[in-house]
């Protein structure tokens, strides 16, 4: 089976893939693989390593527009590498199972990527309710992860910059559910994923039934 597993930075997509991984299910991560493409920019002055989220910053810090625009060029390149990696291998038979944990800036990698990525894959996205939005907004501001706003952020008027962050997110996340959802061909809900019965086996039992549909 091969699964691409797409959704907002936060939503769980890692933890389902590493799950996937140990199930036997070869495994792309790709903020680790930007991340491994990146290395020799991810250093402070001192020499200490960045996190890929630190690098990248916020929106409204000097700089990220040029490390956005960077990170998706090196998202798009590898994007390519895998696809035609599983086109030639699992496609072909001998690499049966593999899950592809996209970022959650996939949807920025161009109309012909993910055509492909469709077409090769069954597309899983992990939908995020709007009472758990304010609780990721909060993980991502005291623990920065590699989020592309694509000019979405803006401070309005008397705004301070906590406050711009929360509206800008909760537009930015709006925006990309549609997006999300017209790409996917299955969707599971946080609170299902997220339930202490719900298995690797039901999850691939969900994944089975929208292929053979």
């Amino acid at each position: 089976m091969l699964i691409s597993l797409i959704g907002m930075s936060g939503s769980g997509k890692s933890y389902w893939s590493e799950k996937l991984a140990r199930h036997g299910f070869r495994r792309f991560c790709l903020d680790a693989l930007i991340s491994q493409k990146l290395s020799d920019r991810l250093r402070r002055d001192d020499s200490s390593p960045l996190t890929l989220g630190e690098w990248m910053g916020f929106p409204f810090q000097d700089g990220y527009q040029e490390r956005e625009e960077l990170y998706l060029s090196s998202e798009k390149q590898l994007m390519a590498e895998i696809l035609d990696w599983i086109e030639e291998n699992a496609c072909a038979g001998p690499e049966a199972d593999v899950v592809l944990d996209t970022t959650g800036s996939v949807i920025y990698t161009g109309e012909d990527l993910l055509k492909r990525l469709r077409s090769l894959t069954t597309i899983v996205y992990f939908t995020v309710p709007a009472v758990i939005r304010e609780a990721m907004l909060r993980q991502y501001v005291s623990n920065p992860r590699p989020v592309l706003w694509r000019g979405i952020f803006n401070i309005e008027p008397g705004e301070t910059v906590d406050e711009a962050l929360f509206r800008s997110y909760n537009a930015l996340l709006d925006w990309r559910e549609a997006v999300y959802r017209q790409l996917a061909r299955v969707e599971i809900d946080y609170f299902t994923r997220n339930s202490p019965d719900f298995r690797i086996s039901k999850f691939l039992e969900i994944t089975a039934q929208s292929v053979e549909k």
